[in-house]
């Protein structure tokens, strides 16, 4: 398989398109993992917000990450302890919030003679677990390869290695979870829409938005936010305009391209693995929606369109050479079944290697005349963190700042205690949410009912619709994929195009054949701009 199709113009929904001038608060720009996590804030404190998003949600950079909720390891070579720590804390936070998508997961470093030593490797473990409070998550620990099952399927000259925690995520579900919670809290979200100008003026702003249909409307807002990602400079400097027209740019970014490529399983354990190169970048091979293994990623200057990053065969064979340096099979760019990349857009010095250049995140505020918010940077472990700041931040540029709440609250779908009582640990929560399930809808396949599980937590209800029994389901679109699923994601989901369903909200795409894929945008070019949906 290749690279998923770009998704088609669409119509967008009836819920979020519309004519005319909708007044808010708070304008975002952006429907990434930050731009969503901000209006999921500012919503829960009252304030009224409206998203803008040119295409889908996480379609981009928030869709292409490594899947990883993790601190970051090897930035403390770098000493951006502060960095880390907060990603460490996040950990925690968030596998509480969204048991369903996001789990604990263990990493594999063998270690090379040639490469770091082995007491530098201690001591970055040692403040990798130290630097914030685990209560969910296992420090690290030493093992012999030649005696760990996780060595079997290494090269024999691997005799040493070492295992630590991080957290592995379903990155373009977080994106969505995020935005329903927003939505339900009264946020309202213009998927597919562009906003192609945006005038400053001491009462506020007023954007112009372009639907991918053509249909134009506008908002006008007291504060606008500019998530924009990897389009967040070309935003300043080609879409908003302050009262006296000058560009509103204060820095540049640098774009850089990030690949992955998913080949058949490469072991049989639930572990990840941590390759260094000869130059000491980090490589990851993680296991991933069980048949396969997914291995990245690369870094790479980007000067292209954001929107269409592409692999390379020269970012494809980088990556099959450095899995195989490890792994006792081969894997070569035949191996590859489907890859994808992103940009990621980076701030601070950039003159450095690419490697080297901060993930952290800068809020930048400009509170001449209508107040401007833009977001530079970051990563997806500190989103919510960054959103928390960015509606700090927010509050007091518009003189009512309200307490945050996001820190203690499940994301839709991860509160488990309707079906499991008191909760002990996200990884064993989930697995008794899981039995749970098994046992009300006794009638679907077990592997159905785990996928479900796993994707829609506590609102798996919500998407089977009552049905008590598999006729109730409608057609099986695809297998495994019934029309009941279709329709909830269509309704709730802001899903309209195939890509969108088995690229985003799933991965099915990985698992079916280009008929079943095309039955599934069949039935979406039919049904998903009904109305009645």
């Amino acid at each position: 398989m290749n690279e998923s199709p770009d998704a088609g113009n669409q119509n967008p929904p009836a819920s979020a398109a519309g004519g005319g001038t909708q007044d808010c608060d708070v304008l975002v720009v952006g429907g990434g993992i930050n731009g969503v996590g901000i209006a999921r804030d500012l919503a829960g404190r009252g304030w009224r917000v409206v998203l803008v998003e040119q295409d889908d949600l996480g379609a981009h950079t928030s869709s292409a990450s490594s899947k990883l909720i993790h601190g970051g390891l090897r930035y403390l070579e770098y000493y951006e302890f502060a960095m880390v720590r907060k990603a460490l804390l996040e950990r925690e936070v968030l596998l509480r919030s969204a048991p369903h998508i996001i789990r604990p997961l263990r990493f594999v470093m063998p270690h090379e003679p040639t490469m770091r030593p082995v007491w530098w490797i201690r001591l970055g473990l040692f403040l990798y677990d130290h630097l914030a409070r685990r209560e969910v998550l296992p420090g690290s620990q030493a093992i012999d390869l030649r005696r760990h099952p996780v060595g079997t399927a290494l090269q024999d000259r691997l005799v040493r290695g070492f295992v630590y925690s991080d957290g592995w995520v379903d990155d373009a579900r977080l994106v969505v979870l995020n935005a329903l919670d927003a939505h339900e809290r009264g946020a309202k979200f213009r998927p597919r829409t562009r906003c192609v100008a945006a005038q400053r003026s001491v009462a506020g702003w007023t954007a112009s938005l372009q639907a991918t249909d053509g249909q134009q409307s506008s908002v006008t807002a007291r504060l606008l936010v500019n998530a924009a990602g990897p389009w967040a400079e070309t935003f300043l400097r080609s879409v908003a305009r302050s009262d006296h027209g000058e560009v509103l740019a204060t820095r540049h970014q640098r774009l850089v391209k990030g690949s992955h490529i998913v080949v058949p399983r490469c072991f049989d354990h639930d572990h990840a693995y941590v390759f260094q190169d000869p130059q000491k970048r980090i490589i990851f091979a993680i296991p991933y929606e069980e048949h396969f293994t997914m291995i990245g990623t690369t870094d790479s200057q980007f000067t292209g369109d954001p929107g269409e990053p592409r692999i390379d065969v020269d970012e494809t064979a980088y990556l099959c050479e450095q899995a195989s340096r490890y792994f006792k099979r081969s894997i070569t760019p035949a191996d590859v079944v489907w890859s994808f990349s992103g940009v990621r857009p980076l701030f601070g010095d950039t003159s450095g290697a690419l490697s080297a250049i901060t993930r952290d995140y800068l809020l930048e505020s400009n509170t001449g005349a209508a107040p401007l918010l833009s977001v530079w940077g970051g990563k997806i472990t500190t989103y919510r963190k960054l959103a928390e700041e960015a509606a700090n931040e927010i509050g007091r540029a518009l003189g009512e700042c309200r307490d945050p709440w996001t820190e203690k609250s499940s994301l839709p779908g991860g509160d488990l205690r309707a079906w499991i009582g008191s909760l002990q640990r996200p990884d064993l929560d989930i697995e008794r949410f899981i039995r749970a399930v098994r046992e009300r809808y006794h009638w679907i396949e077990p592997s159905l009912a785990e996928r479900l599980s796993r994707a829609y937590g506590s609102r798996i209800d919500r998407v089977l619709d009552d049905a008590r029994q598999v006729s109730h389901l409608g057609e099986e679109v695809a297998p495994g994929l019934f029309e009941v699923e279709l329709r909830y994601l269509c309704r709730e989901e802001w899903a309209l195009a195939a890509e969108d369903v088995l690229w985003r909200r799933s991965k099915l795409g990985l698992h079916y054949a280009a008929a079943e894929s095309q039955r599934v945008a069949e039935w979406l070019e039919g049904n998903a701009s009904k109305p009645s949906l």
